[in-house]
């Protein structure tokens, strides 16, 4: 079976979920996503009348990540789709879910000018006794290694608005929808030897679940005095109607004065940086944040 949206480009969906007790709620997908895949075959699979229906529970971001609506497959009666969405029944066969979920990213390159990038630079050598060790949510001391500057106004701005001139060429080169932004975050960190972030996502808490996109600008002085420091995007599988990581991962280079842009929903890593002089100048810095989706 497949499904087939009027739309010809990637659009969101308005999916409303009809539940068994008059209940309704309403979300909004990606034509592609295995969710709304997952929705849809519980539907077609019922309308069959097959055998074996096997039921699992649904768990669902709605009110902008704000909660999570969970129930029963066999709670879900029916679905209204704006635009319209289309299944094809060619076999009364299950459909298939894709295996693995390819991760996507952007990297653009001479992100800032030269004269912008080295007064950058100098900006960071100058504040280095600002610089303080990094946390987590979960103050796992051994998950995170770095150094972060909370407060950079003189560069913050200007990072944050160069990002809004060029995210329509980044929402078309992920071929994704754009959406109302609400806030781009900014902060800066430096990777020194030994520095690294174990794999994490970036909206997984209630006070993070509107963050959709991330993005990473790195730089350095040239020379270029470290090695690693790698960002490992992972690929995506689903289970249980979650999103979980696959083995498979897109590496990408910590080019000096780029840009990275990737879905905050990715689980991904920094590697270990190895820094033989452990001198704060030849760290791997990056000015890192989020987008947020308006709610």
């Amino acid at each position: 079976m497949d499904f087939t949206s009027q739309a010809t480009n990637p659009q969101d969906v308005k999916v409303t979920l009809l539940l068994t007790g008059g209940h309704q709620y309403t979300l909004y997908l990606k034509p592609n996503d295995p969710l709304l895949h997952s929705l849809m075959a519980t539907i077609i699979t019922r309308a069959q009348k097959q055998e074996t229906v096997s039921s699992y529970l649904f768990q669902v971001s709605i009110e902008g990540g704000r909660a999570t609506l969970s129930f029963p497959s066999e709670h879900l009666i029916g679905l209204v789709t704006e635009p319209p969405v289309y299944w094809q029944q060619n076999e009364p066969t299950q459909p298939q879910i894709p295996a693995i979920l390819e991760s996507e990213y952007v990297q653009i390159d001479n992100f800032l000018t030269v004269e912008e990038y080295q007064q950058l630079l100098n900006y960071v050598f100058q504040r280095k006794s600002a610089f303080v060790p990094t946390s987590t949510s979960t103050g796992d001391l051994d998950y995170r290694r770095s150094m972060i500057l909370h407060s950079f106004p003189e560069f913050s701005q200007l990072v944050v608005n160069r990002i809004q001139a060029i995210l329509p060429d980044v929402f078309r080169k992920l071929n994704l929808s754009s959406f109302p932004i609400a806030e781009i975050e900014a902060q800066l960190t430096s990777h020194n030897d030994g520095n690294y972030y174990k794999v994490h996502n970036d909206n997984g808490s209630p006070d993070t679940a509107t963050r959709e996109f991330t993005y990473v600008y790195y730089f350095y002085q040239q020379p270029k005095a470290f090695s690693g420091g790698e960002l490992l995007i992972y690929d995506s599988k689903i289970e249980n109607n979650f999103y979980v990581k696959a083995d498979s991962y897109k590496r990408v280079e910590p080019r000096n004065n780029s840009i990275v842009f990737f879905l905050s929903r990715y689980l991904h890593e920094v590697l270990p940086v190895s820094c033989p002089s452990k001198a704060f100048a030849d760290s791997r810095f990056t000015i890192n944040g989020w987008v947020r989706r308006q709610v």
